[in-house]
């Protein structure tokens, strides 16, 4: 392996297209400092929420509003997105029919759909059990860290849905193949997220 082929972390497009190759070094380093940016700011929400952890007022707490089985599904329905993310970077590395990275594009947008629609009935069933933000500092951070996370994966989720437009309009070109090693990247970072949140919060929180 080159020195080239080094120069960042993520997708390499290698021999497959050398031009794109040579820019996505620079092109995705920028991104890597957003990345890292917004791991701070989660970082500081899960700071909170395990300072909140105990700060239930009376209010129902974790053992009473975790629902562990549905977490369960929306991790699985996650962690097969970034799956089929991978799949629809691979065909586009390799340069297959651009219907076969529609498809992997459209699944992944289903899946995190899917995965939306779960965390607003979660949502949804802790605020008719009373469990709303201004019960207690538990609830608010709790609310505030994983609906964080949610709006990510819907902008995501718009995403996905450009890039889909961008290649019906120019086709899989060097800025629509960066696009989408950028798009990788922050969903393959929101799956990590959400495995520590699985991990934190829920599965600590069931058994604390």
């Amino acid at each position: 392996m080159t020195a080239t082929e080094l120069k960042h972390a993520g997708l390499n497009l290698g021999n497959t297209d050398t031009a794109t190759h040579a820019k996505a070094g620079s092109a995705l380093f920028g991104f890597w400092v957003f990345l890292m940016s917004d791991a701070v700011l989660f970082a500081l929400l899960f700071a909170t929420y395990g300072v909140m952890l105990a700060g239930t007022a009376g209010a129902p707490g974790p053992a009473q509003e975790f629902k562990l089985s549905s977490a369960f599904i929306e991790t699985l329905i996650l962690l097969s997105s970034s799956f089929t993310f991978g799949m629809a970077s691979l065909a586009m590395k390799h340069g297959h029919r651009l219907a076969t990275l529609y498809i992997w594009l459209g699944v992944t947008l289903a899946l995190g759909l899917a995965f939306l629609g779960m965390e607003l009935n979660d949502f949804t069933t802790m605020i008719a059990d009373h469990a709303t933000p201004d019960r207690s500092g538990f609830l608010s951070s709790f609310f505030v860290l994983v609906s964080t996370h949610g709006l990510h994966v819907l902008s995501g989720c718009v995403w996905i849905v450009v890039m889909m437009v961008q290649l019906a309009v120019f086709g899989a070109d060097a800025r629509v193949k960066i696009n989408l090693l950028r798009l990788g990247l922050f969903w393959h970072f929101l799956d990590i997220v959400w495995v520590a949140i699985f991990s934190v919060v829920y599965l600590q929180g069931l058994v604390g």
